[in-house]
């Protein structure tokens, strides 16, 4: 019997160090969590590397695939049957230690729909933070049946709990998704909305906003980082014109979220209800 817990015994301990160091360069090197689904399935691919088929779970605990993934920005891309519409693209942020979640729902001509959530660090480990962006913008937000305003919309000072997010647009099916602040994070919620059949055929207007929105998608997780100024900040602009109304300055190094990019500008959300334009000149996404 010592003879078989001799020999079992260093198996053991090489097992322990194995799944330390696996756990530790996961946590040192900054790995996270990804889950994709989509209706129908679809296959899944990362930087033009196919990674499975919906529905994907990679990273967390309930995943079958539990290596993590190396923290980043990724181009995502789901290529449902033939038959079910052209393949979606998008821009994903992997971050440490946290699950990013991927939905997509094909259907015919606009519309399809879809989310995608990622949770973001920041410096209030007291607060819980909430961004939503939708595609097309100016879309109502309505969190656990109140109305707190439109797309695109950063809320702060939310409980850690689980909250009922429905985002909805004339025109455009209804999107809900059940989210989950937690303290010390900011939830990114980019929601692509598809046109409603029953409207009939879609507008002009619409027609537009949906075109729109399939260019904005593939950019849609950037951030922009604000660059050195002769004068040391940089006005940020009611719409995109240097002739446009100042409506605030931000200075070099700071980071804002994406929301469009429009002839050599940047639009950003520069306050919790506040976007603007800033020039690209001086910035850099």
């Amino acid at each position: 019997m010592k003879k078989v817990i001799v020999l079992i015994a260093p198996l053991v301990i090489a097992l322990i160090i194995f799944v330390s160091v696996t756990y530790f360069l996961n946590t040192s090197l900054g790995k996270g969590a990804l889950q994709v689904t989509s209706s129908p399935q679809s296959k899944v691919y990362l930087d033009g590397k196919l990674v499975g088929k919906t529905p994907l779970c990679i990273g967390s605990e309930q995943c079958e695939i539990q290596d993590m993934i190396k923290s980043g920005d990724y181009a995502i891309k789901l290529v449902p049957p033939n038959s079910k519409g052209k393949p979606y693209e998008a821009k994903i942020s992997i971050n440490k230690l946290t699950l990013t979640v991927v939905d997509r729902t094909f259907g015919d001509g606009a519309s399809s729909h879809g989310s995608i959530i990622t949770l973001t660090s920041i410096s209030n480990k007291k607060d819980a933070e909430l961004f939503v962006v939708s595609f097309p913008d100016k879309a109502n937000i309505i969190l656990n049946n109140n109305f707190v305003g439109v797309t695109p919309l950063l809320l702060k000072n939310l409980t850690e709990s689980d909250h009922d997010l429905k985002v909805a647009k004339e025109g455009y099916l209804d999107k809900f998704i059940k989210i989950r602040t937690t303290l010390g994070y900011k939830l990114e919620s980019l929601v692509f909305l598809g046109v409603d059949p029953n409207v009939g055929s879609p507008s002009a207007e619409i027609e537009d906003e949906v075109k729109h929105a399939t260019t904005s998608a593939v950019a849609s997780s950037a951030k922009i980082v604000i660059l050195n100024t002769p004068t040391g900040f940089l006005r940020v602009r009611e719409d995109s014109s240097t002739s446009s109304s100042e409506i605030g300055r931000v200075l070099p190094g700071e980071t804002y979220e994406f929301i469009e990019e429009k002839d050599g500008w940047y639009k950003i959300q520069f306050k919790e209800d506040v976007v603007g334009w800033v020039s690209g000149q001086y910035a850099k996404k």
